[in-house]
């Protein structure tokens, strides 16, 4: 079979306006929760997306580790090529599709840094072995694996079972400006809710044409 011909009918649910919650974290935890309980392979694995200085776009997977009033959580090397991006832009897109339930959610919104001590906590929460990893890897400098491997070893003479959260390591949050549910439909007529925030605060949500 052609790529071209690689096809999949969509009629497993609907997404209709009186069925959203009124705001989107409340619609996003309603659809977690399904995802967590159904099919999902990882449903907390998302795409970051962001765009450097030039506005060339890039994308990798990550994992959200916390949402709430403010927005998405995730943690990563802050010196890596996306923390270089989010501190350029300061603006990201996060990407959840739930194959198994013919969905996704996209995120858009402006970038912050977490306070420290939440970076700290999410750190000593973490395995020894990542907490070690992050102190061994200069993320996304060209190295070869034998590098890797003794930065490895080296992270885990000097700091032992305790290591300190690295000064380059920590937690970003996405204020979302806008966030996006689709639903799978047939004849791909499909589903879009859209909630934008307003000046005051209050979203407004819009149906989008697929």
């Amino acid at each position: 079979m052609s790529l071209a011909d690689l096809r999949q009918t969509y009629s497993r649910d609907t997404l209709l306006e009186q069925d959203l919650a009124p705001t989107p974290l409340e619609q996003f935890q309603h659809w977690f929760q399904a995802a967590q309980q159904g099919e999902v392979a990882e449903p907390n694995a998302m795409t970051l997306a962001t765009a450097d200085a030039d506005g060339k776009p890039d994308a990798r997977i990550v994992l959200i580790k916390g949402a709430d009033e403010r927005g998405f959580i995730f943690f990563t090397n802050r010196d890596s090529r996306k923390g270089q991006e989010m501190a350029a832009q300061q603006h990201a897109c996060l990407l959840f599709f739930w194959q198994a339930l013919q969905r996704q959610v996209r995120i858009e919104g402006r970038i912050e840094w977490l306070p420290d001590a939440e970076s700290d906590a999410y750190y000593h929460s973490r395995p020894l072995d990542s907490r070690l990893g992050a102190w061994a890897s200069r993320q996304s400098a060209t190295t070869t694996r034998a590098e890797l491997e003794a930065a490895f070893e080296a992270a885990r003479a000097k700091y032992g079972e305790e290591p300190p959260r690295p000064p380059h390591w920590g937690g970003y949050l996405v204020r979302p400006e806008a966030v996006e549910f689709w639903q799978g439909r047939p004849s791909r007529l499909h589903d879009r809710l859209r909630y934008e925030r307003q000046a005051d605060g209050q979203w407004l949500i819009r149906r989008l044409a697929p």
